[in-house]
């Protein structure tokens, strides 16, 4: 698929082969390019500006029973309903959409730690509520010698690293067993972020 976009700084227009889809099983070193986000990027041949595009686009991890969709419109959840409905042996799959490069890194990296991707937007949303203020949080590792998990959270235009106990998120876990109707409903191409989250919690 090419892409064209024009250059932030000068305004050339700057093409880009990119693929449509990355199934890690075949081609596993692709994933790397994904993790660091050089898939998504594009450098203008005219003023070497570097930047970052968001474009139609699957990952896939047939190992992890785990695809997430680069576009969270009504167009790539019909396609992703489609897939799945045709496929039944791709029922117990996870399917996330994600409205942007940074979202899907985020989710592969929540699902690779082994963690829900429910339970971590309500450590989020506790996070935030315990801060008494509005954070933007994204998921960045585990640290075992710690006991904790690392967000990436913006203020004063950097970007610092908060550590959020694993209590937390084992606590939040426990919010999530006893309401089942969040696991029910995260079933089948979902964008599950702290706007899906509100639904369920004011």
């Amino acid at each position: 698929m090419n892409t064209q976009t024009l250059c932030a700084r000068c305004g050339s227009t700057i093409h880009k082969e990119l693929p449509a889809s990355v199934n890690v099983r075949v081609a596993p070193e692709k994933k790397a390019a994904v993790l660091s986000g050089e898939l998504f990027l594009a450098e203008c041949p005219v003023c070497g500006q570097r930047q970052l595009l968001t474009f139609p686009f699957l990952y896939h991890d047939p190992d992890a029973q785990l695809m997430v969709w680069l576009g969270a419109d009504e167009a790539t959840r019909a396609r992703a309903s489609s897939v799945l409905s045709s496929s039944p042996e791709m029922q117990d799959y996870r399917i996330r959409l994600v409205d942007s490069p940074g979202e899907l890194i985020e989710k592969i990296k929540i699902f690779d730690a082994g963690l829900s991707d429910i339970a971590l937007e309500l450590c989020k949303f506790v996070t935030a509520r315990e801060a008494g203020e509005p954070l933007t949080l994204k998921f960045l590792a585990i640290d075992s010698a710690e006991a904790a998990l690392h967000f990436a959270s913006p203020k004063d235009g950097k970007m610092e690293v908060l550590a959020v106990g694993l209590n937390v998120y084992e606590d939040c876990c426990g919010i999530l067993a006893r309401n089942p109707a969040l696991e029910e409903n995260a079933k089948g191409p979902v964008q599950i972020d702290q706007a899906w989250l509100a639904k369920f919690f004011d």
